[in-house]
């Protein structure tokens, strides 16, 4: 089985929303970092310093390759990724190995098999 690390940047509102969306497309668990920064095409306002930008949560998504990329869409979908600018991003990887997964590759296994 191969997988797929999906790698979301959501307002941290919104990532619960886009776990449980993920979780509903096939993803088996995620990790969250909490309070990450970042900016986009317009730079962040502050207020005497301070950042006015709502707080960001980086989920990390290690799934099986023929689900991810309906997982991206409903993770965008969910985060209003494309239709709310500055929302969040999305973006997939391959993952060249991975150890640790065997108890989700048994589950995978068949709803994979369902799904194609």
């Amino acid at each position: 089985m191969h997988f797929k690390l999906i790698i979301a940047f959501v307002e941290d509102e919104k990532t619960d929303k886009v776990m449980k969306a993920a979780r509903e497309s096939g993803a088996t668990g995620a990790t969250v970092i909490n309070n990450a920064r970042g900016e986009g095409l317009d730079k962040g306002k502050t207020f005497f310093g301070l950042s006015l930008e709502t707080q960001r949560d980086v989920v990390l998504f290690l799934v099986e390759e023929h689900l991810s990329r309906h997982i991206l869409e409903k993770i965008s979908d969910v985060g209003e990724f494309d239709s709310s600018p500055g929302s969040g991003i999305a973006f997939q990887i391959d993952v060249e190995d991975a150890v640790g997964v065997a108890h989700q590759i048994e589950k995978l296994t068949d709803f994979v098999e369902e799904v194609l």
